[in-house]
């Protein structure tokens, strides 16, 4: 039962709303299918189609030659539980809580996405990792660290609570190959210590959960990404059989931590230091499946129906982390930084019946504007009751607009470090004092121009004051 009273009105206007969309519909074929990727750590340059000069990536490389190209995507947040409670909501994660990995859960208050295109008819998926919710109410059935582990009841929140139909996950992380058996010694120190070495093969400890209570062990070998879109084909192909839209979500786990390429994509970068051979192999192997996913989507006939998008949930891990080599390509910072390193990500979309040739958008994007711009393809208005910090990408992808009037902002650290970013002009605020960049010039963040366009900074401060303090009234509310 839906508790929030608002939630509850919009939903009853939304099923009126979404009845006459129907109806003026020739059927339910002629809505799009829409999936939304994830890769957890992959930086900015992380892809062959960003320039990286080692890594094979063909199919994201192919999505780039076909479809929308963003240079200028960002992840809602330096790291990862917030900005999928971004994905879910169009708004920024510090407004219901989500301030850091495994804090906070995707609110009851919040109307998730999911929600939006069940009630429009979808049929709904989720598949990898989730991270805005413990999955288990059981202390130690996880491993856990944080507010997680301190009260799982609490930060109970699986997303078959979330009207997701089909579910396939993982609290948290897990290791790239084999997910559910420890891989032992990563780390350079690990290498000769015996506890470490007895763990290999052992359970991991993170495990796949397809409803409450419900693990699952069968088919879990091998590649990570290969587990995971072998529950998403079929989840599509019972969709396309019953001839109901599908709305699939797919995170993957790669290429975070542990990191653990299997022999056969390992072999493809044999010329390269062991912890890189292992980081490129995962990222290859996740691309593979890209690749299998669009395939199967041709041979049923959706793929030019089907909205693809792919991005990352932060930038790379600092390097040093065990076999991160991730590269934020011409970018300044890693994962957790407000630079531009930290929350740049790769972005990509193919949609043939709407995209008829390869676009690319120099205009800030971010994983909140996936919220609207999906209600916005349907027809549906964005609910009135609340602030949302996302907007509709299509005025750019259609080249109506090529300059973005609504600023993104971000916070980090505890609301210590806050981001005000136009379209031109970055403005980041912490306690050591304010910055301002020319983005568009100046990527790597080089040049602090604050005291050279005092107006510019003035009015920047004050709107990134307005906007932090309505974001954290919300977040006091919730805490």
């Amino acid at each position: 039962m839906i508790k929030n009273p608002a939630l509850r009105i919009y939903l009853s206007l939304l099923t009126c709303l979404i009845g006459a969309y129907e109806v003026s519909a020739e059927s339910d074929s002629s809505k799009p299918n829409i999936i939304l990727m994830m890769a957890d750590d992959l930086g900015w340059g992380d892809t062959g189609y960003n320039g990286h000069p080692i890594l094979k990536t063909p199919n994201l490389d192919q999505m780039s030659a076909e479809g929308v190209t963003f240079n200028r995507f960002y992840s809602a947040a330096a790291m990862c539980s917030p900005t999928r409670g971004s994905c879910y909501t169009g708004r920024n994660p510090y407004r219901f809580g989500i301030t850091f990995a495994m804090k906070g859960k995707l609110e009851e208050t919040e109307i998730p996405i999911t929600t939006v295109v069940k009630q429009a008819g979808y049929t709904t998926g989720h598949f990898g990792k989730w991270h805005l919710g413990t999955l288990s109410r059981e202390e130690g059935d996880q491993t856990r660290w944080g507010a997680f582990a301190d009260d799982p009841e609490k930060y109970y929140c699986p997303p078959w609570e979330r009207d997701v139909d089909v579910s396939f996950v993982t609290e948290s992380k897990v290791p790239t190959w084999d997910p559910l058996l420890h891989p032992g010694p990563i780390k350079e120190k690990e290498l000769e210590d015996p506890k470490v070495i007895a763990l290999k093969g052992t359970e991991y400890g993170n495990d796949y959960f397809v409803g409450e209570g419900q693990e699952v062990t069968v088919n879990t070998k091998g590649d990570d990404s290969r587990v995971i879109m072998d529950r998403v084909i079929p989840f599509i192909q019972d969709a396309v059989k019953a001839k109901t839209p599908f709305f699939a979500v797919i995170w993957f786990h790669t290429p975070h931590s542990p990191v653990v390429g299997g022999d056969k994509y390992r072999k493809w970068y044999q010329d390269q230091p062991e912890p890189a051979q292992h980081y490129y192999a995962c990222i290859t192997a996740m691309d593979e499946q890209i690749g299998r996913l669009r395939d199967e989507l041709s041979q049923l006939g959706v793929a030019d129906n089907t909205m693809l998008w792919f991005c990352s949930d932060n930038g790379p891990a600092r390097q040093g982390s065990p076999r991160h080599v991730g590269s934020a390509g011409h970018l300044s910072g890693y994962k957790l930084s407000i630079q531009e390193g930290g929350i740049r990500v790769p972005g990509l979309m193919v949609w043939p019946n709407k995209v008829k040739q390869p676009t690319v958008i120099n205009t800030p994007a971010v994983t909140s504007d996936y919220f609207p711009t999906i209600l916005s393809s349907l027809g549906i208005d964005l609910p009135d009751d609340r602030i949302y910090d996302g907007t509709s990408l299509w005025p750019f992808i259609e080249g109506k607009e090529t300059e973005r009037t609504k600023p993104i902002g971000f916070l980090n650290r505890d609301a210590k470090e806050s981001v005000w970013m136009e379209d031109r002009y970055k403005l980041i605020a912490t306690q050591k004092g304010m910055q301002l960049y020319d983005i568009k010039k100046d990527p790597a963040e080089k040049v602090d121009l604050y005291g050279q366009h005092p107006e510019i900074a003035a009015r920047m401060t004050s709107e990134l004051t307005h906007w932090r303090e309505s974001v954290l009234t919300e977040l006091d509310a919730v805490q």
